[in-house]
């Protein structure tokens, strides 16, 4: 079985120490004679690279409007709390305010008991309404911060959901194209 193969056809080759026997390369001599790759059209090529640089910037674009266009809602909406806020503070100070007109006009003949209750009691009744405001502001952030915070998981799903369904491929190129593509 040995003796049938034609030591012309045959090469012995050395790799790393690993020795066997292939078949000799045959070059094609019309090969060399092929006919150089015409030059490329560089008009063409600046066009067609100024398109994709267009695509490009133009999908970025798109994609930060709608991001700016979701945070002026949401600071918009925080003007509105803030300033919700400090409506119901001014109302609750001149209810207040009113409040104590009313018990200085009873009570004129005690104008120094009561002088020094208003105080401590206004006092008290100024810093539980901050208090209360603040508190207020707090779950108004809160509230803005879930809103963010929905928002981004929305975003991320959006993203996973890209690579959750990809169809399988059948060779490296689809792959990649499918990749440029998105």
């Amino acid at each position: 079985m040995a003796a049938n193969w034609d030591s012309d056809e045959w090469e012995v080759v050395n790799d790393d120490g690993f020795v066997y026997k292939r078949k000799k390369r045959r070059l094609d001599p019309t090969s060399f004679a092929r006919a150089p790759d015409p030059e490329p059209d560089l008009t063409l090529a600046i066009k067609e690279k100024r398109k994709r640089k267009r695509a490009a910037l133009l999908k970025i674009k798109e994609k930060y409007q709608t991001e700016i266009i979701l945070w002026e809602n949401l600071s918009n909406t925080l003007k509105t709390m803030e300033e919700s806020m400090s409506e119901q503070v001014e109302e609750k100070q001149t209810e207040e305010r009113e409040g104590e007109k009313l018990q200085r006009s009873a009570n004129k003949g005690s104008q120094s008991v009561v002088s020094v209750a208003n105080s401590s009691g206004s006092l008290v009744d100024e810093l539980l309404l901050q208090v209360e405001a603040q508190e207020a502001i707090i779950r108004s952030f809160e509230q803005l911060c879930d809103v963010a915070d929905s928002l981004c998981n929305a975003q991320e799903e959006k993203d996973n959901q890209r690579f959750f369904n990809l169809p399988i491929w059948h060779s490296p190129r689809e792959l990649m194209a499918s990749l440029c593509d998105d």
